[in-house]
């Protein structure tokens, strides 16, 4: 199976972290017991707790923390800078140097559903649930459930 890994020796893997085919990780660090699915790529100094489970074709780029028990649905993608360039003034390809990584947070317990765009400089907060298909541009308060484009407040969990 090791073949159709791409896991650089940087990456900090906790006990029972179940890695599926086709995954590229690098530089990031994974909890215990967590899941990866196919087609995933989790970028340097992506933080992502225990017990989590991450679906098939995600992207969790740098500066994204995921913390412990958290469900990513199918093709989530996570971003880190809010004004993306591929060239400076003159014209030259930016480098690390010339932009800054904006971060993201995953409270523990949150589920994000699939095909979620998560937008960069938001705390989804602690057990609320993100709908299939939702741009989150903001914060989400905990214990919420969001939906839409931009994403919206439904309704408290427990109401």
């Amino acid at each position: 199976m090791s073949q159709y890994l791409s896991v650089s020796d940087d990456v900090k893997l906790g006990e029972n972290v179940k890695l599926s085919k086709f995954i590229n990780l690098y530089g990031c660090s994974i909890g215990d017991n967590t899941k990866i699915g196919a087609f995933v790529e989790v970028q340097k100094k992506a933080v992502i707790g225990k017990n989590c489970k991450i679906s098939s074709h995600t992207f969790i780029c740098e500066g994204v923390a995921i913390e412990d028990n958290v469900f990513v649905g199918h093709g989530v993608v996570f971003i880190n800078d809010s004004y993306p360039r591929a060239a400076n003034m003159d014209g030259m390809l930016q480098t690390e140097e010339d932009w800054k990584v904006e971060p993201t947070l995953v409270k523990k317990g949150a589920s994000i559903g699939s095909n979620s765009t998560i937008l960069c400089n938001v705390t989804i907060g602690e057990n609320a649930i993100v709908g299939a298909g939702s741009v989150v541009t903001k914060n989400v308060p905990a214990d919420t459930i969001v939906a839409g484009n931009p994403a919206r407040i439904l309704r408290k969990i427990n109401e």
